[in-house]
């Protein structure tokens, strides 16, 4: 047998995606399990969105596209980027690539040197931390609790820089916990990152579209406008158009950065589906009315979820501002017992007695770096919903509390 490269012997798979995994394999065997491991829209892809595609099909868009993207997606995501967040980007600044986690990839390959320190607030997407560690680099989780609204602050990003540091990741609003900046927030960390010239920026804004309670965002680029030429701003389509499957995300930086990130897709797959190109430009360019309507039933689920966890003793939530999950805290289940007398010692046992007990797939905090808590997404229907919030009610039912559980908190 082959044995794998010594670099991923610290890179774990993807929780959410194993999570999701065993719960097919779960319901192969006849179990009845809901999964709200994985974070994907249940709402298909809008029918004009699917029509382009097909269009594009027909009228012969089936060859090698450009690396860094076609000319009219590139023109769909500059004229998004200057009407919605008031950035203004040349083609030479814009690269399309599968998925927004390959923009990611691309830009650590292209930049980071071994041992370069990668800043990353925790509760953070699990895959950055991998990205970085597989590339060599430092992942420095910074704890941002949930007194903070999982929000990093000006003071700990300070603490963590070092002379090592050379990427700030944000994920805007956040995955897991849904956090929402204010523009004073971001500002505050505009101003830390000025006395630090060498440390680039991410900002992954891919649930830019869902926000809740009237919020209007604000790019960080554009909060930050004497940090443009440091920030890549990274998006796409899968999360906010319902297009998972089309794999489109895309990045925009300083000319010298997509030049280096190009470089780097050339070299490992080359341009994004011309036909899913096609699609993601009808996306950009075509009506909102269903990213709005999508927005409106993910606050309405985001409602039913809040509401519910409120009931049940031992859980906590704070009202997600974005995205669709719900990062529920659990320290107050920590050194409960299973009816079999089994303790629950961590987040990972509170997860696994959902399963058991519930037929419930949920993420641990653990994998997001930042305990106790565990992700559900909120993307599944409402009707799917509430049964599974009334599983989790029952599975924590069965637990048996002491007195003294849940004094973690």
């Amino acid at each position: 047998m082959t044995h794998a490269a010594t670099r991923l012997a610290a890179v774990k798979p993807s929780a959410s995606a194993w999570i999701s995994q065993a719960a097919r394999a779960a319901r192969a065997r006849g179990e009845d399990v809901i999964d709200l491991g994985l974070g994907e829209p249940d709402f298909d892809t809008p029918e004009h969105i699917i029509e382009a595609a097909h269009a594009a099909a027909k009228a012969g868009e089936t060859r090698y596209p450009p690396t860094d993207g076609t000319a009219r997606l590139k023109a769909a995501i500059i004229a998004k980027f200057a009407h919605e967040n008031a950035l203004t980007y040349a083609p030479d600044q814009v690269i399309v690539s599968n998925g927004a986690k390959q923009v990611i990839f691309n830009a650590m390959m292209a930049t980071l040197e071994p041992g370069d320190e990668v800043i990353l607030p925790a509760p953070y997407f699990g895959q950055y931390k991998d990205i970085v560690l597989i590339l060599g680099g430092v992942p420095v989780a910074v704890p941002c609790p949930a007194a903070d609204g999982f929000r990093l602050t000006a003071a700990r990003l300070e603490a963590a820089m070092t002379t090592r540091t050379r990427w700030l990741f944000l994920n805007l609003p956040s995955n897991p916990a849904g956090a929402v900046y204010s523009d004073a927030e971001l500002v505050a960390l505009g101003e830390v990152l000025g006395n630090h010239p060498r440390v680039l920026v991410l900002s992954d804004e891919i649930y830019e579209h869902i926000l809740f309670d009237d919020r209007l965002f604000r790019s960080f680029a554009a909060a930050c406008p004497a940090l443009m030429n440091r920030v890549l701003t990274v998006n796409g389509v899968s999360k906010a158009y319902a297009m998972t499957g089309w794999r489109i995300g895309y990045g925009a930086g300083h000319p010298d950065l997509i030049a280096a990130m190009t470089k780097v897709q050339s070299q490992i797959s080359s341009g994004a589906c011309a036909i899913a190109q096609a699609a993601a430009a009808a996306a950009l360019e075509g009506t909102q009315d269903e990213v709005r309507r999508f927005c409106k039933a993910f606050e309405a689920r985001r409602d039913l979820v809040v509401a519910r966890v409120a009931d049940i003793p031992g859980l906590t939530l704070d009202p997600p501002g974005g995205a669709f999950y719900a990062f529920i805290g659990c320290a107050g289940l920590i050194g409960a017992s299973t009816p079999d007398g089994r303790r629950i010692e961590s987040d990972a046992d509170v997860t696994a007695w959902l399963l058991k007990a519930g037929g419930i797939a949920a993420v641990p905090g653990s994998a997001y770096g930042l305990s106790p808590f565990f992700r559900i997404s909120t993307a599944a229907s409402q009707t799917v919903l509430a049964t599974a919030m009334d599983r989790i009610e029952a599975a924590v039912a069965q637990l048996v509390r002491t007195e003294e559980t849940g004094d973690q908190e």
